[in-house]
């Protein structure tokens, strides 16, 4: 399986060290899941490619920001295609828990699956409104007790597990996902930050390093964010995702899903 761009010249310099020194490289075994990107790097991303820092992530807001909206009422059936479970067509997998279940059970009831943002709407009280509240990019289905519990809690490590959780955990002030989503959720909550800046009317939306965010546009932790991209890289269910939004929907892209490299880039 290739690996991401950062990973290559990672291991080139490690293999250059070792040619130096005489010594034998152990095997690499830990590499990303590869890439949708390869056609988009000359085309959609053409503005962005070989920059860094706030160069990159403004060329990338300014790529991204091309996007079709839709209406959250609009989102159920957008995310029965988004979120699709590959080995059963009636069902989908719901973020957090990683249960299976049925597109029809969506609602509000125990037993149902709803629609968690994981860039909580009260960070930036932006609500349910076509824009940030909308947008698929950060959208999920989610079992509702689980997504209860989450509520608008920032993101770090700890906490005592999640009833049906998945392996989620839950402290008093803030939400751990399971190990198979960290890396979902800190794209999703990166790709928030690039994509609303202050500019179009909606609340200019950042990472920082703390919890207890409140309303305050930010989601913390940080630190813990740019941890779990590298610990968990795009999946194939993932980038799928983002091929579909892209194709039918929202027709902008995740770039931290194509480029995982570039949360290191810019952070």
């Amino acid at each position: 399986m290739p690996a991401t761009q950062t990973h290559r010249w990672k291991t080139l310099a490690v293999a250059t060290s070792a040619v130096l020194v005489g010594i034998t490289l152990p095997t690499l075994t830990a590499t990303p899941a590869s890439a949708t990107t390869t056609a988009y790097d000359s085309t959609y991303y053409k503005n962005a490619i070989g920059k860094s820092g706030t160069s990159l992530k403004s060329s990338l807001h300014t790529i991204i920001s091309s996007q079709t909206k839709i209406s959250y009422s609009a989102v159920w059936n957008a995310l029965m295609a988004t979120d699709q479970d590959p080995n059963n067509s009636s069902n989908v997998i719901l973020l957090y828990s990683g249960v299976s279940r049925a597109k029809s059970l969506n609602g509000g009831d125990v037993g149902d699956w709803n629609r968690e943002h994981t860039w909580a709407k009260s960070h930036g009280d932006f609500g349910e409104v076509t824009g940030p509240g909308t947008d698929l990019h950060h959208l999920r289905p989610a079992d509702v007790q689980v997504n209860s519990i989450r509520g608008n809690l920032d993101f770090d490590n700890g906490g005592s597990a999640v009833t049906n959780g998945g392996g989620s955990k839950v402290d008093s002030d803030s939400f751990e996902p399971r190990d198979a989503d960290k890396g979902d959720v800190a794209r999703m909550i990166l790709y928030m930050a690039v994509r609303y800046e202050g500019d179009d009317g909606f609340a200019n939306l950042e990472p920082n390093e703390k919890v207890n965010n409140g309303s305050n546009p930010y989601m913390g932790k940080l630190s813990v964010l740019k941890a779990w991209n590298e610990q968990d890289p795009p999946s194939a269910f993932e980038e799928k995702r983002n091929q579909v939004i892209y194709d039918t929907y929202q027709h902008n892209r995740n770039p931290f899903i194509d480029h995982p490299e570039w949360v290191e880039a810019i952070w």
